[in-house]
């Protein structure tokens, strides 16, 4: 007999919130395939903790949402190499923007920090000084 997951269960097999179990439906990444008698509550098997498990590791390797729907493609096939490989050339020239973004923040901290390091304790602080100005 197949497992059946309330999404209660579902979430908690896949370490996530049930608030993003019910976004993912909303967004049409994940759908339940059953309901149950009775109380007509959302049943989802192990496809969709395999789909679910899925979608949080594509995320966890930086692909938005969006890339996800296009990597599970219609359900019937997957995406080609060549179209994974487009999105795989996207995301990492995001991440190289990113990661220039954050060398000049730590360029500025660091900036900052020798300037506190420089002044008086008890004296009012330059850094907050130019954050007011700018």
């Amino acid at each position: 007999m197949a497992t059946q997951y309330t999404i209660g269960q579902l979430a908690h097999a896949a370490e996530v919130p049930t608030t993003t179990v019910r976004y993912y439906e909303r967004i049409g990444l994940l759908q339940p395939e059953d309901r149950s008698y009775g109380g007509n509550y959302r049943l989802y098997g192990d496809a969709s903790l395999r789909r679910l498990m899925f979608i949080r590791a594509a995320q966890a390797i930086g692909f938005k949402l969006e890339d996800v729907k296009a990597l599970l493609g219609d359900g019937e096939s997957y995406p080609c190499c060549g179209d994974v490989q487009q999105l795989i050339e996207e995301r990492l020239a995001d991440i190289e923007r990113r990661l220039g973004d954050l060398r000049q923040v730590r360029r500025v901290l660091r900036q900052s920090l020798n300037e506190c390091r420089q002044g008086s304790p008890r004296k009012r602080c330059h850094v907050v000084e130019k954050l007011r100005r700018s």
